[in-house]
């Protein structure tokens, strides 16, 4: 059921690049697909420069730097956090039609770098969400986040991708 009227935009903030040309070409594909529901838009934060001469505490400080200065107070701000509450693909469609009609402007998902997320990003975060229990590379979050974005619309649409 597609009730929702508000305009809201939907952002992710990925720390790092997606080097593997393959992945790239599907998260594109899923985020053209998006763009007819939604307004979306992805940020890539660079990787941390010289991050081997840093600490593991180091490296999610400066990353948290600009993971937060990317973000509004006014912002729904979501972590993917392997502890964070997981949904299928159903739920997750209501969570976003929820976030919809909230009236919020903005809901934003952030992927960490490799060490997660800063005491400090936590803090800040309205929520964290899993995509699962298993640990996946950075860029095939991206792929996984982007193509549950899209189902959770189609499923909220009643269009068929959900169930082939």
């Amino acid at each position: 059921m597609y009730t929702y009227l508000i305009k809201m935009t939907i952002k992710l903030i990925a720390v790092g690049k997606t080097d593997q040309k393959e992945l790239q070409h599907l998260i594109d594909v899923y985020i053209s697909r998006l763009k007819h529901y939604v307004s979306f838009e992805i940020n890539i934060i660079p990787d941390i420069r010289h991050s081997k001469n840093l600490s593991e505490s180091q490296q999610k400080s400066k990353e948290a730097a600009l993971i937060l200065k990317q973000i509004t107070p006014a912002d729904i701000f979501i972590l993917l956090d392997e502890n964070g509450k997981s949904y299928d693909s159903v739920a997750f469609s209501n969570y976003l039609q929820k976030q919809m009609l909230s009236g919020q402007k903005q809901l934003v998902f952030v992927i960490g770098g490799p060490y997660g997320f800063s005491e400090e990003v936590y803090q800040r975060a309205h929520g964290k969400i899993s995509l699962s229990k298993m640990t996946f590379s950075h860029q095939m979050i991206r792929l996984f986040m982007v193509e549950q974005l899209y189902r959770g619309f189609s499923i909220l649409k009643n269009e068929p991708y959900h169930h082939r």
